[in-house]
């Protein structure tokens, strides 16, 4: 397999694990294309490149910028905007979990809490049976949410020893 295609292989493979994610297409197809790419990239380029739309490149350039893990690059004496990826795995995984913690748990968790303290009171047979279950689901994400915190403020050397010691 030649570079090339190897590459190409790549930035589809990722794009559509991105959709498996809850991922834009084109936004991991634009990660992927950016972290396979040793140089910095206009928006014509990964237009071109990807074969999408200024629109879907912009929006995809953008989300990605939000997340942390693509910078703009200005070239001296060019009046374009260049984008890189962040080439450390560890740090683009790190910021991405961050993101979805704060996007999809830290939500259910404040709902958890709510409705744990809502039916505390109940003393029927099908309001304890329901207030329990709320309670262990809380508790895991509880739990959850203290392994990634830890996770999230290690740095790398910690982290693998810290990863280690939860799975042994």
């Amino acid at each position: 397999m030649e570079l090339q295609e190897a590459k190409q292989q790549f930035i589809d493979t990722w794009g559509t694990l991105g959709t498996e994610w809850g991922i834009n297409k084109s936004v991991a197809q634009v990660h992927a294309l950016l972290l396979s790419s040793n140089a910095p990239l206009s928006t014509d380029e990964i237009m071109e490149r990807l074969v999408i739309s200024r629109g879907n490149a912009n929006m995809s350039i953008r989300q990605l910028v939000e997340y942390g893990i693509v910078y703009k690059k200005h070239i001296a004496g060019d009046r374009k905007e260049y984008f890189v990826a962040e080439k450390d795995v560890l740090k683009w995984a790190m910021k991405i979990a961050i993101m979805r913690k704060k996007k999809e748990l830290d939500p259910v968790m404040d709902i958890l809490k709510d409705i744990t303290q809502a039916t505390e009171e109940d003393k029927t047979e099908d309001g304890k049976a329901f207030h329990q279950t709320v309670k262990d689901i809380q508790v895991l994400t509880d739990q959850l949410e203290t392994i990634a915190n830890k996770v999230f403020q290690s740095n790398r050397a910690d982290l693998l020893i810290k990863l280690f010691k939860l799975i042994v």
